[in-house]
Order: C-alpha cells, then sequence, then structure tokens
C-alpha cells in the first residue's frame, strides 16, 4: 500500500473514533447531573445510536454504494454530523434532546461501515492491512477521554467538571466538521454497485436467516441478543456511576478499557488454539458477570481497585464476546453469505440488542435513583449492576448448555457437506 494512502487512512480512522469516543461515554453524567434528566430519558438517549446502526445499513447498501464516492459522503454525513453535535450541546428539552441526537445517530452511524469500506477498497492486502489501521480507531477513543482528562487537570477544579458540561459534544462537533472537510482529500473510492441494486434482504442481510434453521446458530443469535440487554449497562451508565462515587478524571480512566482490548486482541490466537469458540464466548460473558459484581462491590476508597478491574476487563467483554462472534459467523456462513451474516448480527447486537438494553436500563437507574427535595443526587448502584450481572449470568449458562457446534469455513468443505462437525464430547 501507499505509505501516503496509508497515512491518510490512518488519520481518517483516529478522528472517527475520536468523535464518538468524546461525547457517548460522558453523555449520562452530562444528562443526569447537569440538565437533570433522569435515567429513562438517559436511556432514549442513548438508544439513538442503537437506531442509527439499525437504519444505517438501508443508507450504505441503497445509496452510499449506488450513487456517490464513498469519501463524498463520508465528507457530507460528518460536516452535517458536526453541526448537529453543536446544536445537541444548546439543548436543554427532553425531546428535543433526543431527536436532534437521533438526527445526527442517523448521519455518523452509516460512517462506521464507510471508513471501513473506503479502506478496503485502497489495500492490496486487508488481512495483512487493516488492522494495523484500525487500531487508530481505538487510539482516537483513548486520546478523546485523555482530552477530557487533561482539559480537566489544567482548567477544572471542584467546582468545574468539564465531563459534565456541553464542551464534550462541542469537541466532538469540531472533530467531526475536521473530518468532514479532510474526507474530500482522501483517495477517489467510486461506489461499489452502481449498476445493480441491491435488495432489503441483503441490505440487512436477512439472507443468514435460513442458518437460524442450525439450532447452533439459533442459539448464538440469540444469546447474542440478550446479553446486548445487560450489555448497555456499561456503555450508558458506568461514567455517571464513578462519577457519583467520587472518582475523578472518569473518561480518561475508562480509556484504560481500550488499551486492554489493544492487549486481549493481540492474545487471542493464543486462547482460540486452547478454547475453542464455544469456551472463548463463555469467557467473555463471564467476564460481564465479573465486571458488573465488581461495581457492585467496589468503590471509590480502598475498594477503589474493583473499579479499575471491571473496567480493564473491557479487553476480555469485548474482544472474546463480539470479534470470536464475529469469527463464529464468518466460519459458519458460505463464502456468498459472509458479508450478508455479518451484516445480519450487527443489526441483531448493535441495533435490537442496545436498542432494548439502552431502554431497559434506563428505566432500572430512574427505577433506584435517589432524591432529595425533587432532585436526583445519587443512585443504588449495588442494586442496579447486580440486575445486569444476574441477566449475563443466565445467558452465559443458558448459552454453555445450549450450544453445541463445532465449525469448519464453509467453503472448505465438499461439496454439500454441513458447516457442523460431527458432535464432540463439550469441554466442561
Amino acid at each position: 500500500m501507499n505509505p501516503i494512502i496509508r497515512l491518510k487512512l490512518s488519520a481518517m480512522m483516529f478522528l472517527q473514533f475520536f468523535i464518538w469516543g468524546s461525547w457517548v461515554v460522558i453523555m449520562a453524567t452530562y444528562l443526569g447531573q447537569t440538565l437533570q434528566f433522569d435515567g429513562s430519558v438517559i436511556g432514549r438517549a442513548y438508544s439513538t445510536t442503537a437506531l442509527g446502526a439499525i437504519f444505517a445499513p438501508f443508507f450504505i447498501g441503497m445509496i452510499a454504494d449506488r450513487f456517490f464516492p464513498g469519501q463524498v459522503v463520508l465528507g457530507v454525513l460528518h460536516l452535517i454530523g458536526g453541526f448537529m453535535l453543536f446544536a445537541v450541546s444548546r439543548i436543554t428539552d427532553p425531546g428535543l434532546f433526543f431527536w436532534v441526537l437521533l438526527g445526527y445517530a442517523l448521519c455518523y452511524m452509516p460512517t462506521l461501515a464507510l471508513v471501513n469500506s473506503i479502506s478496503f477498497v485502497h489495500m492490496s492486502d486487508p488481512g495483512k492491512q487493516f488492522p494495523g489501521i484500525r487500531v487508530l480507531g481505538t487510539i482516537g477513543w483513548i486520546a478523546a477521554g485523555l482530552l477530557l482528562a487533561l482539559i480537566n487537570r489544567i482548567w477544572g477544579g471542584e467546582a468545574f467538571n468539564v465531563e459534565a458540561t456541553a464542551i464534550p459534544f462541542q469537541i466532538a462537533g469540531g472533530a467531526s466538521i475536521l473530518l468532514g472537510l479532510y474526507s474530500f482529500t482522501l483517495p477517489h473510492t467510486p461506489p461499489r454497485a452502481a449498476s445493480r441494486r441491491p435488495s432489503v434482504s441483503e441490505v440487512l442481510g436477512l439472507e443468514t436467516i435460513g442458518l437460524m434453521r442450525q439450532p447452533p446458530f439459533a442459539v448464538f443469535v440469540a444469546a447474542s441478543f440478550l446479553l446486548c440487554i445487560p450489555l448497555s449497562f456499561y456503555y450508558n451508565f458506568t461514567h455517571l456511576f464513578m462519577t457519583e462515587a467520587g472518582v475523578s478524571d472518569v473518561a480518561g480512566k475508562m480509556t484504560f478499557g481500550q488499551m486492554s482490548e489493544i492487549f486481549f486482541m493481540l492474545l487471542m490466537p493464543l486462547f482460540f488454539v486452547r478454547l475453542g469458540i464455544k469456551w472463548m464466548m463463555i469467557v467473555g460473558m463471564g467476564a460481564w458477570v465479573a465486571r458488573y459484581a465488581l461495581f457492585a462491590t467496589g468503590d471509590s476508597g480502598s475498594l477503589v481497585w474493583m473499579l479499575y478491574a471491571g473496567i480493564l476487563l473491557h479487553g476480555v467483554c469485548f474482544d472474546f464476546f463480539f470479534v470470536t462472534g464475529q469469527i463464529y459467523v464468518d466460519r459458519k456462513a458460505s463464502r456468498h453469505l459472509r458479508s450478508s451474516a455479518q451484516g445480519f448480527i450487527a443489526l441483531i447486537t448493535y441495533g435490537a440488542g442496545m436498542f432494548v438494553g439502552a431502554h431497559l436500563s434506563g428505566w432500572v437507574v430512574a427505577l433506584y435513583a435517589i432524591e432529595e427535595n425533587g432532585i436526583t443526587v445519587n443512585h443504588d448502584w449495588q442494586t442496579i449492576w447486580l440486575i445486569p450481572a444476574a441477566m449475563a449470568l443466565v445467558v452465559m449458562l443458558a448459552f454453555g448448555l445450549l450450544f453445541r457446534d463445532k465449525v469448519a469455513p464453509a467453503d472448505e468443505l465438499p461439496a454439500g457437506a454441513p458447516a457442523t462437525a460431527p458432535a464432540t464430547p463439550a469441554k466442561k
């Protein structure tokens, strides 16, 4: 790959995730402490990204892939999104906040697939080249958290916490406009399917539903959907929890999770050899149970290490569940269905699962709010965290009992042979 193109794509990926990491981590604290929105309203706000994930395939599959160059679509979406983020930072009405943020999510979520598409087009060997570029996205997310921590250290104090203000939205808006302008300098990426009209089933990955006739795949899909419901508690409310617990510079400390993600990603090949897909996913599910148990037990005093340990488990939680699941889908589906299958599982997890989880987590947090004179001053976090812990534990146990599958890549099997290998005793 041309070094200049690699540098341009790396910068694109860095800004793409710097934008998201700037606002999504702190939003619950800003809405809860500064605007005094209750947990259910906060949950609805977080559901906007899930709705964006549900509708993004329509946009990418039926518009962006057929009519416009990828870098142009990316630029326009980020320019519009940047101005919408500045608008969001000025809104204090719960209803209007939801609708404007939803408009932003509908602009941003399609760009997650676009940056991948643009990158793949300009790579000679995506398998070797893409990881080195994609990791800049994780570094961008980390940089966003560290920047907020730095601002707090320089200008903040007990009377001012930048993470509880609208400033992160403004930082994200500025970065979005920057990426929007920068996108027009990216290598030309023509529409991929200008001469072909994709069907709705292709766009949503619905062709993959045929795989649901196989019980192991159906169990996997159901577990993935159900586990994403308790997962939303972490993504949506950890910042508010740690802020109320008295932890400082929370956004910066939460980046330890992304650092852990990079570390465990490097170790995944070793674990695959020893554990296999089923037990990799069980370990990932168990890590979510352990994380929530640590959050329910820890505090900002002598037990603060439990909170940090819960954050550091993110590498196991994310890599062993999401990444392993994507690998399973890739191995389970035949070659012509692999892209469709990945789109389907993304719709089930990041879309439907996170949407339900956003609303449920918001309702639970609102239910256990502690009020004084009609103002929320804290929450019963121990009870709150035990609820997703119990949910994740049930999903883990059910998956362990019901999932029985050992797969080989479908295209490596003889014609007509099933993807599922002969049953073997499950590891205990």
